[in-house]
């Protein structure tokens, strides 16, 4: 519990709706790529749109705080 934020109980399973929308086209892409990029113990990927590497909730929550820079996967929340 760093810098006024939480663990969610879902943070490393479900990315935040309003950072990837289920409703994009490259959703189920990206959703696998940050599942096989978790299970191979990579810290993040590479969005196939833009190109940009994305860390993956796993690396996030090992980091253990929130940098509040909008991660896509980021595994907190903040306090309420």
């Amino acid at each position: 519990m760093a810098n006024g934020h939480r663990r969610r109980l879902d943070g490393l399973t479900r990315a935040l709706p309003q950072r990837l929308n289920a409703n994009i086209p490259d959703f189920l892409v990206i959703s696998q790529l940050h599942d096989a990029a978790v299970s191979q113990n990579r810290p993040c990927y590479r969005d196939p749109t833009s190109g940009y590497s994305v860390f993956t909730a796993a690396f996030l929550s090992d980091r253990g705080y929130c940098c509040e820079s909008g991660c896509r996967h980021c595994p907190f929340e903040p306090l309420q």
